[in-house]
């Protein structure tokens, strides 16, 4: 009896000892990865966005009108937050670690608001979902949304389209193209994204006067007519 009791308590000691050594062999491993379980994990994407509005300041009288301002259509190439490049002719990359906080359409949308809204010159600027009447509506379409570095000094080019449309027909009342060439003051992703600001609020502008121009030349308002001469704004 006393043998076996002894041969029972030395195996109890044994597992014993071997589960000890495995929970601390566990608890120490633990310990060692416990900045990779607790600490944040590293994130290296580094998120841009286009958010630089310009001040535009049309010589009009405020029209009790209604401005709607559509979701812009976009080149599926660029319809995407990954930030586009090009190194060599006919071909786009995108880079690795850069990318845009939403879709360029998605961040045009609410500066073309944004610039209208400033100006006062409506009496409500609409965005969908929108199902009341309007009088004008605003059509873009982003074209080209890309660095260029096929060539020195790289550039940021912005293509964009845009049409006024006539809110009872539905008809257009004129349409422009308007392209951007905006210099980068270096190679990098961020001087690209300093430079989509640039080229951005430039074609901003450019859209808001080409729009004022238009409904001022397709009212009866001979005032509004000569205050948007090609000579009182940029872009032409």
């Amino acid at each position: 009896m006393r043998q076996g009791s002894g041969r029972s308590i030395s195996q109890l000691r044994l597992h014993l000892t071997w589960a000890a050594r495995i929970f601390m062999g566990v608890f120490g491993a633990v310990l060692l990865s416990g900045c990779s379980l607790f600490s944040p994990i590293e994130n290296n994407m580094r998120v841009a966005v286009i958010d630089q509005i310009p001040m535009v300041t049309p010589e009009q009288s405020r029209r009790e009108a209604t401005l709607l301002v559509l979701p812009p259509a976009i080149n599926p190439i660029y319809d995407t937050i990954r930030m586009a490049y090009q190194a060599q002719p006919h071909q786009i990359d995108y880079f690795s670690k850069h990318e845009w906080g939403a879709t360029p359409a998605q961040m045009l949308q609410p500066l073309l608001a944004q610039t209208f809204e400033r100006t006062q010159q409506f009496r409500a600027v609409a965005t969908p979902p929108y199902f009341g009447p309007y009088s004008y509506g605003l059509r873009t379409e982003i074209l080209e949304f890309v660095q260029d570095f096929t060539s020195g000094p790289a550039r940021f080019h912005l293509v964009l389209r845009v049409q006024l449309v006539d809110g009872r027909s539905n008809r257009i009342i004129a349409s422009r193209l308007i392209a951007l060439q905006e210099p980068l003051l270096e190679q990098t992703p961020t001087a690209g994204v300093v430079a989509a600001n640039k080229a951005t609020a430039s074609a901003l502008a450019q859209t808001a006067y080409f729009i004022f121009e238009q409904i001022a030349q397709s009212e009866p308002n001979q005032a509004d007519r000569a205050r948007f001469s090609p000579e009182h704004h940029p872009g032409k």
